[in-house]
């Protein structure tokens, strides 16, 4: 016993479009030559086991309709019709913007085999023809395959080639970072050695301080300007004040002007 045929791909329903306006969809078809072997009414019952079919029969043919989606309008959007004549079945089916018409084309092709192999007790079709039409529709839908992973190759190895030099640019920015880490350590150790022996020279003894008094006295002819010695010396004049005071105590000076 044949298998149940298995309708094309269902598309979703088309959204609603603004002010009610409708995509109406392309209409294409084929057909193929054919012999009824039993009876045009025992192909319709055959027909009729199939839920999502409407059949109809007429006096010198039967019509399969398969409507698989419907415009905001209610009317037949996504549809395939089946017309088995005496001599021949013609093929009428519509292709929506959404959809490739060479990918249409296939399912359309896959959709009527799986009718023809409910009916092939009731009616035979002329097989070269049918055989012509499955090789177009291959051929087609090969090229666009073809086609298709063309330009997705190119696409892929423009943005290899991207990937690679950004790949590049960072690990040659990885390697400038390091440098510039290792540079900023060597910085930064030389920088807290020249704090810390700027803080030591900050912390200028008494007994040092005294003698740098007196030498600066000696040098300026018995005089000191304690705000200039003070800015050179880094020592707050107040400290100034108290070793020069010490050193007049001590006898080591006997006159401050």
């Amino acid at each position: 016993m044949p298998n149940t045929p298995t309708p094309p791909s269902v598309a979703k329903q088309p959204p609603a479009l603004l002010n009610a306006e409708v995509n109406v969809p392309r209409v294409d078809g084929f057909k193929v030559k054919g012999s009824v072997r039993t009876s045009l009414k025992e192909i319709a019952d055959s027909l009729r086991s199939l839920s999502f079919l409407q059949v109809a029969q007429e006096r010198d043919a039967v019509n399969a309709v398969y409507v698989e989606s419907r415009d905001i309008r209610k009317a037949p959007y996504l549809f395939s019709i089946i017309k088995i004549q005496s001599d021949e079945m013609e093929v009428v089916y519509s292709i929506p913007k959404e959809i490739a018409p060479k990918k249409r084309k296939m399912d359309i092709v896959r959709y009527v085999l799986n009718i023809l192999s409910l009916i092939e007790q009731s009616y035979k079709i002329d097989n070269k023809v049918l055989y012509q039409l499955i090789e177009n529709a291959l051929k087609e839908i090969t090229e666009t395959m073809s086609l298709e992973y063309s330009r997705l190759y190119t696409e892929f190895d423009g943005i290899k080639k991207d990937m690679d030099d950004l790949k590049r640019k960072v690990s040659r920015l990885t390697e400038e970072n390091q440098v510039l880490l290792t540079k900023n350590y060597e910085i930064k150790g030389k920088s807290d050695e020249l704090l810390l022996r700027l803080k030591t020279l900050e912390n200028i003894s008494d007994e040092a301080l005294k003698v740098k008094l007196q030498t600066w006295i000696s040098e300026h002819n018995g005089e000191i300007n304690m705000a200039e010695f003070s800015k050179i010396h880094n020592v707050v004049e107040t400290k100034v004040e108290e070793i020069l005071n010490r050193l007049v105590s001590e006898g080591y000076l006997t006159s401050i002007r």
